[in-house]
């Protein structure tokens, strides 16, 4: 596809998530960043100094004079009903940052908004896009290894510390540990064992008195056909899972550690955030990305990730599957964008796809907070 008749797509939000995309964007032949939109004027003027396009204020602006054909919308998450409802009424596709929304009500109208326009919805990034997700999940259509029976992934980091705005640690408002992680977490967890979940038992934490916020969960998932998964999170910063995963952190870097430090105030907390947006992730890495530790079993083997890709263990020993270092996850997300936009591939994180990973984070906290099992009505199955 030439430049003439690519993808004009703009980003709505350009925060640490939106800043990301725009390597992955520039990098894909069939798509042109086209322009942002974001309230702060100080975010205006240096994004739009540095790649050279034109930043707006609102997203209506953005739509009006950006001559645009997608948007990815990477605001905060109790816009993202409004942002890809305006978006679809405009006739363009649109990719949304997880969680996909604050509540399964406002999904379910952003899915009902993308049918009703004949757009594409698709709902990430995820760390599902990382390779080596993809590669097991390869290895598992193959059927090499039989069928998934369990799959866990635990991750310790010091996200609770990090710079945040409020609604960052406000569940209701999209925000702590289990929405904001557990995205990642049960989006891996769906695509390998197949998608449909059928039950949720979870126990979510907040135990510190100064950063009130779901920083930590366990996480049980019951799959249709017997399969069981577990999701760890813990985000207050003692110990980090890179040392359990070759000592590589999220991004694909060596880990650093991390001093536990509670911002002084809201002001200071928000200038920290913006700082750190501006290279919190980098656009290529020497190793594949660890989200944590995760390890599938299946009937005839286990699969676990490695520095290099994948480790695969069966009765005949261990193995390594090398993958590719140069393709970052957020350029598999924009492939899958654009495959479904030109009708080449169905998308597999669609906007249903994302409810139903939405419904898995909202039945944790609900069985938390009810100490009951939680029963799934959302779910859909890999095709």
């Amino acid at each position: 596809m030439t430049n003439t008749s690519a993808v004009r797509i703009g980003i709505v939000g350009f925060g640490t998530a939106g800043r990301a995309f725009v390597p992955a964007i520039v990098g894909h032949p069939g798509f042109v960043f086209a322009g942002f939109a974001d309230p702060s004027a100080t975010v205006r003027e240096t994004g739009a100094r540095e790649f050279g396009v034109t930043a707006y204020e609102s997203i209506e602006a953005l739509i009006e004079h950006g001559a645009l054909d997608a948007v990815y919308v990477a605001s905060p998450t109790t816009l993202h009903r409004a942002h890809v409802e305006l978006a679809a009424r405009a006739g363009k596709h649109v990719l949304v940052e997880k969680p996909m929304a604050a509540n399964l009500d406002d999904a379910r109208a952003m899915v009902q908004a993308a049918d009703a326009a004949g757009i594409v919805l698709l709902a990430g990034h995820s760390h599902s896009y990382d390779q080596p997700i993809h590669a097991m999940r390869a290895l598992i259509d193959s059927g090499e290894l039989g069928r998934v029976r369990m799959v866990h992934t635990w991750c310790f980091t010091d996200w609770i510390y990090r710079p945040r705005r409020p609604d960052e640690l406000d569940a209701s408002q999209g925000g702590g540990v289990t929405l904001r992680q557990g995205s990642h977490q049960f989006d891996i967890i769906r695509l390998l064992a197949g998608g449909a979940a059928r039950s949720v038992r979870a126990k979510t934490f907040d135990w510190d008195p100064e950063r009130r916020a779901i920083g930590a969960h366990t996480v049980f998932i019951e799959f249709d056909d017997g399969a069981a998964a577990t999701a760890v999170y813990n985000g207050y910063g003692r110990f980090a899972s890179a040392e359990l995963c070759f000592d590589i952190g999220e991004w694909g870097f060596p880990a650093q550690s991390r001093a536990i430090a509670k911002p002084s105030n809201v002001e200071d907390e928000l200038r920290a955030k913006a700082e750190r947006a501006r290279h919190a992730i980098p656009a290529g890495a020497p190793n594949q990305p660890f989200f944590g530790l995760t390890v599938v079993s299946c009937e005839r083997g286990e699969m676990r990730q490695s520095p290099k890709g994948l480790l695969v263990y069966t009765n005949d020993g261990k193995r390594e599957i090398e993958l590719p270092a140069d393709v970052s996850p957020r350029e598999l997300v924009m492939r899958e964008f654009h495959d479904a936009i030109s009708g080449r591939k169905r998308a597999i994180h669609d906007g249903r796809w994302g409810v139903a990973n939405l419904e898995v984070c909202a039945a944790a906290i609900a069985s938390s907070e009810r100490g009951e099992e939680v029963f799934l009505e959302h779910q859909v199955a890999l095709a």
